[in-house]
């Protein structure tokens, strides 16, 4: 250990990305106990084991409360530039009944705790992440987002001295003074989870960049505040954000989006000329209106058909396309003639009886210069029962048509091969086949799928793969 440089010891430990594990290395080791306090981050999170460990009769009194744990660790630091603190996600199976009414010891966004410890690190840090325990944060406000340490520079008699205020409360407004928000000045990047948050007193942060806030209760329901306070976001993750009525992205700078909305509110608005990429999961807003000429990569998922107000997008080459009545959505989408990336995903088994179109007809009227095409299971299902092509024109389109990723259930294997020639025989253009199977099918139909398949066209890339719901593909082959 004597003999590895001091700056590669201190790059192994700043790869622990767990700061028990870098304590434990401190026990272990004289070196490392003296290179620690040169890291600059602490990523300390609760487990399950721990969280029982504090509850129980016959542990409790030797375990050491995790908030101390924490101040300990960051008052060891010269200089800190990162904190995450949380817990872990096997803490969200705990149920009520398993709680004490009064435990704060994982409320992680109350003020009186990073009281304690953002003095310590205000001038150097650059990212915090919190995770509260839902159970003990949701019933509890929290201003961490106005918390702030004011920095007042007063002047009496041509002195100066200063002052740092613990919160952004009530002062004297005939001080003169110019007060700074210390503590937010370098913050680059802030993600709060499972908290309810309030915006009372909140101002601007203007370096911060990155903004995530997930399964939060939020008291902005327009989110006028946050768009008035972090005017400089160029990424922004709203996951689970409830407390909204019609709310409004309006950042200029703002260059991604992920926006999962778990309410239903009647309008949602997004204006943010520098957007490129934006996903977006909402129910059925009375009108969805998106502002975003720059736009390139859209992951738009809704219940059902809305009004939808978009200017054409020109730049937009990916899109993910998600609902229940995908047909409806399909004859109201104001765009698409852009868009060579094309996903199709229907939530909702809809049989395709007194359609004049197919769903792929449906798909190349709205996206004619797509090149690449993904069928979801229900999507193929659908094309399978109506899998016409209609005239010459859907056919001239389909030619544009360099590869086929789709997803099959194998009910009958005649009707699901039909389908395949057929697309085959129709987009003479395709060059690559992707398809996979569920998990579900007997292996021997698999097989003759397969070799059936590509006896069939030999023109073409085959890619063979197994599905199902929940868990990742799996490859058979993969280019053949």
């Amino acid at each position: 250990m004597d003999d590895i440089p001091p700056s590669l010891l201190l790059e192994i430990l700043s790869r622990l990305h767990d700061s028990a594990d870098v304590a434990r290395c401190r026990v272990s080791s004289r070196t490392l106990n003296s290179i620690a306090p040169e890291l600059r981050s602490v990523h300390l999170h609760c487990s399950y084991g721990r969280y029982s460990a504090s509850r129980s009769p016959l542990t409790r009194s030797s375990v050491t409360p995790f908030k101390d744990v924490f101040n300990k660790l960051i008052s060891e630091l010269q200089i800190v530039e990162t904190v995450s603190i949380g817990v872990d996600k096997t803490l969200r199976e705990v149920a009520y009944d398993d709680l004490e009414d009064e435990d704060d010891d994982l409320f992680l966004s109350d003020v009186n705790f990073v009281g304690t410890w953002l003095p310590r690190v205000r001038g150097d840090l650059k990212s915090i992440a919190i995770s509260n325990f839902w159970l003990q944060s949701c019933w509890r406000r929290s201003d961490v987002l106005p918390f702030g340490f004011k920095f007042q520079c007063n002047s009496e008699n041509g002195l100066l001295y200063a002052t740092v205020l613990i919160y952004p409360g009530i002062y004297d407004d005939s001080q003169k003074v110019a007060n700074f928000e210390f503590y937010s000045r370098e913050l680059l990047e802030l993600d709060i989870k499972n908290a309810w948050l309030s915006v009372d007193g909140l101002t601007t942060m203007p370096k911060l960049t990155t903004l995530t806030l997930e399964f939060i209760r939020l008291d902005d329901e327009n989110l006028e505040k946050l768009n008035e306070c972090f005017p400089c976001l160029q990424n922004l993750n709203l996951i689970g954000v409830g407390g909204l009525k019609d709310p409004q992205i309006n950042l200029m700078h703002l260059r991604t989006c992920k926006w999962i909305l778990s309410n239903a509110p009647t309008t949602v608005s997004i204006v943010a000329s520098c957007l490129v990429k934006l996903t977006l999961s909402c129910v059925k807003p009375k009108l969805l209106l998106i502002d975003s000429p720059s736009l390139s990569d859209l992951s738009l998922s809704f219940e059902g058909a809305c009004n939808l107000k978009v200017k054409e997008f020109s730049q937009l080459n990916k899109l993910h396309l998600e609902s229940a009545c995908l047909r409806n959505v399909l004859a109201l989408l104001p765009f698409g003639r852009a868009v060579k990336n094309l996903t199709a995903v229907s939530t909702k088994w809809e049989a395709p009886v007194g359609v004049s179109k197919s769903i792929l007809e449906l798909l190349f009227c709205t996206f004619p210069n797509m090149t690449s095409l993904t069928l979801t299971s229900r999507v193929w299902s659908e094309l399978e029962m109506c899998p016409g092509l209609g005239g010459l024109e859907m056919r001239a389109r389909a030619k544009g048509l360099k590869e086929i990723k789709a997803y099959l259930t194998v009910n009958d294997i005649e009707v699901t091969l039909s389908t395949i020639f057929s697309l085959l025989d129709n987009c003479s253009g395709l060059s690559n086949m992707t398809l996979f199977v569920h998990r579900d099918v007997v292996s021997n139909v698999t097989s003759s799928l397969i070799l059936r398949c590509m006896a069939h066209c030999v023109r073409v890339r085959w890619n063979w793969g197994m599905w199902r719901e929940g868990t990742e593909d799996v490859w058979i082959s993969n280019g053949i």
